[in-house]
This record gives structure tokens, C-alpha cells and sequence, in this order.
């Protein structure tokens, strides 16, 4: 589920309370480069090596990878090979006239997601060898078939299972490599899921977690209704010395500074309101700045764009891509004058020419072309 429309862009409300903003002193600690209090979300079918490459080249200081499935690492399969933080640098090469050999994806948490604690140790083991500079457990996707086989939210309904992951994950990752967890509110709205989260919550830091990313909607709930922020204002009140990342409706710059305004967490995670939007990790630094965040102009659009088709090429080949970004397009499409006309072009590409036509059709100023 992605949103149907950026929400208010306005940030006169928050401005004050941005400029103020300085980075919680323990999170760059532990990664260095993470240097501002927000980051691009693991997010399944989207957030690939193109999509993190292009965040990062509009300020995003630190990504997360799609959920790896802990069997399909073991087995060596395709989420191992595209998903190495290394191998776009090193196979792209020089495209194009732009330096890409020198791209790094760094740093980076890798996403392991399963079942059985021995098997999401040797997928967390595999993420640690692949050079991945965090280790990240997903507890919180709500997807029906994840969900089935007992994995991601799952368990928020078993807190000794989740207990006997999160520990068998720790042991497995050297100490000086970070490992963190994202979870959910809970299953559903009772008092003992609320209880499975504090036991799986707690846990998770006495083991050794360096911090949890929460999403304050359930896992019944997946995507549906509004995000309980008040939610993660408890969970700050009633464990203050806990390192927590919010997660859940942002979709403007000025939104991660009111989650962290209304909420006490650390820091943000930005996650659906980033897609075809790499902009929106600009804006949120230019509001620490004391600068207004400005929409991008049709140059910085057309330039995400043949940037972000590029890498996708070069990442998944010519005809994967074509396909691919067209759900990235449909969002960047938000951002043009003429929204409903290019959402219509870039539905219909169906290949690296079409893409490039769309492209020169609808973002070309005269500046540029």
C-alpha cells in the first residue's frame, strides 16, 4: 500500500522545533555516518540498491535493506546476490559518464526474516560475511503469507519464540556490528498483546539491541487507519533510556520532526512517504538548517528519475526494470504539474526507450533539453 497523495506540505508548525534538532549523540556512536535522526525504511518490492543509491544522493544518511528470508540466504539465492551492499559498486562501472564505480551503500542495515532461531542466526551470520553494517530483525510485517509461516508479526503473539530469535541473532553477530529490531504495536489492540510487545520489546534490549524500530499500528491493522502516535509516546515515557525509532504516516519533511516532537523518539523511520520522494531526506535536513524545504523543480524531478532508471537497469537488466519502475513512477508522477497525464505514460512504458520518451515528454525545461 503506498499513498495516494503527499499530505500537507506546510511547516510553519514545526520550523521553531526542527532548527533545534540535533541528533541523539549514541546513534552515530553506533554506526558512524548516521548523522541525522532519520533514514529510508526497509520496504518489500521497492527499497532495492537503486532506491537506497538515489536516497542517499538526496541526504538520506543510513538505509535498510527488503526483508532477506533467513532460508533463502542459507540456500544462497537471488535475495543474497542482489542485495550485497557491494556488488552494485563494483559491477556497475562507469555508465553513462557518471562515476558509479565509486557508489557506496554504506551504511546499511541488512533485514533478516524467519522462523527458527537457528536458521535466522545463519542468515544474520551470512548478512555479517555480505558486509552489512547493522543486522536488522523484522518482527512487524503484517503480510498474510509472512504471517502464515509464522514469521514477522507472528511473533508478537509469541513472545518466547521471538525471545529465542533475538537472542540466537545476538550471538551469532560479532559484538561490534550493531543489531536492531522492528516491531509493531502489537497483534491486535488487547491488553495481552500489549504485553507480548513490552516482553518481546524489553528483551530485545537486554540481549544487547542497540535499538528497536516501532510501528504503532498492529499487525491486524496492516496499512489501514491512522498510525497511533500516542503509542510511541507511552513507550518513550515508560522506557526512557531506550533507543527507539517511530515509524507509521509520514509523508512530508515536517512530519518526521512532528512524530519526534509529539513522540520523544531518537529518531524516524521514513518508509511508504518515500517513495518516488527521495527529496522529502533534502527537506528534512534543510529544516534543521532553518531553510525552507522547497518541492523539487522539474530538473531535480527529471534528474531523480533518469538517475534512479539507470541504476535500476544496471541492477536488474533492461526489461525487469522497465517493469519495475513503473510503480516508482506512478509516485514521482505526485510531484509534476500534471500528475494524472504522466501517471498515465510511464503505466503504459514498457521499455528503457519508452522510459527515456516519458521522461523528455514531461520533464524537459528548457534548461535541460
Amino acid at each position: 500500500m503506498v499513498p495516494s497523495q503527499p499530505s500537507d506540505d506546510s511547516h510553519s508548525d514545526i520550523a521553531e522545533y526542527a532548527k533545534k534538532i540535533s541528533i541523539d549523540p549514541r546513534i552515530p556512536k553506533i554506526v558512524n555516518g548516521f548523522d541525522v535522526p532519520f533514514f529510508q525504511a526497509g520496504l518489500a518490492g521497492y527499497s532495492d540498491g537503486a532506491m537506497r543509491l538515489i536516497a542517499r544522493r538526496h541526504g538520506c544518511p543510513f538505509c535498510v535493506t527488503e526483508a532477506l528470508l533467513d532460508r533463502t540466504l542459507i540456500c544462497g539465492g537471488k535475495g543474497r546476490r542482489k542485495e550485497d551492499p557491494d556488488l552494485l559498486a563494483e559491477e556497475v562501472g562507469d555508465i553513462e559518464g557518471n562515476e558509479a564505480a565509486g557508489l557506496d551503500d554504506h551504511p546499511i542495515a541488512g533485514q533478516v526474516m524467519g522462523t527458527v532461531p537457528e536458521e535466522m542466526a545463519k542468515g544474520a551470520d551470512i548478512l555479517v560475511g555480505m558486509g552489512y553494517d547493522v543486522i536488522d530483525v523484522n518482527f512487524a510485517c503484517p503480510v498474510k503469507k509472512v504471517r502464515r509461516r509464522n514469521r514477522g508479526g507472528h511473533f508478537l503473539t509469541a513472545p518466547c519464540e521471538a525471545h529465542d530469535v533475538l537472542s540466537a541473532v545476538r550471538e551469532v553477530v560479532p559484538m561490534e556490528i550493531p543489531v536492531s529490531v522492528k516491531l509493531r504495536r502489537g497483534w491486535d489492540d488487547t491488553s495481552s498483546s500489549a504485553e507480548n510487545f513490552y516482553s518481546v520489546f524489553d528483551h530485545a534490549f537486554e540481549v544487547g539491541y542497540s535499538w528497536a524500530t516501532v510501528h504503532p499500528r498492529t499487525v491486524e491493522q496492516r496499512y489501514k487507519g491512522p498510525s497511533n502516535w500516542s503509542f510511541l509516546k507511552e513507550l518513550t515515557s515508560r522506557r526512557p533510556e531506550a533507543l527507539v525509532f517511530g515509524s507509521g504516516d509520514i509523508w512530508c519533511a515536517a512530519d518526521i520532526f512532528r512524530m519526534m516532537q509529539q513522540t520523544g523518539v531518537q529518531g524516524v523511520s521514513v518508509a511508504r512517504g518515500c517513495i518516488g520522494n527521495p527529496w522529502i531526506f533534502a527537506q528534512a535536513r534543510n529544516l534543521m538548517e532553518g531553510k525552507k524545504p522547497l518541492p523539487p523543480t522539474i530538473d531535480q524531478q527529471r534528474s531523480a528519475l533518469l538517475e534512479h532508471l539507470m541504476l535500476c537497469t544496471q541492477l536488474h537488466g533492461e526489461k525487469k526494470a522497465s517493469r519495475l519502475m513503473r510503480k516508482f513512477g506512478i509516485q514521482f508522477s505526485k510531484y509534476h504539474s500534471d500528475p494524472d497525464e504522466v501517471k498515465t505514460h510511464f503505466i503504459q512504458a514498457e521499455s528503457l526507450s519508452d522510459w527515456k520518451n516519458v521522461i523528455e515528454k514531461f520533464y524537459c525545461a528548457s534548461s535541460n533539453c
